[in-house]
């Protein structure tokens, strides 16, 4: 885990006042950042919600689950934006075939990160937004 991706986080491994996690906490709380999102998928809103909640909470004890969070934060604002188009476009019909292929994109992607983030990787999601960086 102490390997970064080129530009990866600069913060530094935890803060002054607060407790480290170790290793595998790091790991476990980084793949709950991304998989928190799969109950909140029944409201568009709760996707974004819980993973924010676990990067705020937990952000100044690793810089691993700093930037999972950061990475699960900013998937999860441009799948919801995505889908927000996508159901606009169900009015010319071709948004019923893209918020299918949004839908699955968002299922396989979210599980290949928090599967990355369990095994000590550094995933970076293709095609997002970064608001948050």
């Amino acid at each position: 885990m102490e390997n970064y991706p080129p530009g990866g986080p600069s913060v530094p491994p935890s803060t002054p006042g607060s407790a480290p996690l170790s290793d595998s906490d790091a790991r476990m709380w980084a793949m709950l950042a991304h998989l928190s999102a799969l109950p909140g998928s029944f409201f568009v809103i709760g996707t974004v919600v819980a993973p924010l909640v676990i990067w705020q909470i937990q952000k100044d004890k690793s810089a691993y689950v700093d930037y999972h969070g950061k990475e699960a934060v900013n998937f999860q604002i441009t799948m919801a934006i995505a889908f927000a188009v996508s159901f606009l476009l169900i009015f010319v019909l071709i948004g019923i075939v893209l918020i299918w292929v949004v839908g699955v994109i968002w299922l396989v992607l979210t599980i290949i990160a928090a599967v990355k983030a369990n095994n000590g990787e550094y995933y970076r999601y293709p095609l997002t937004i970064r608001f948050i960086s």
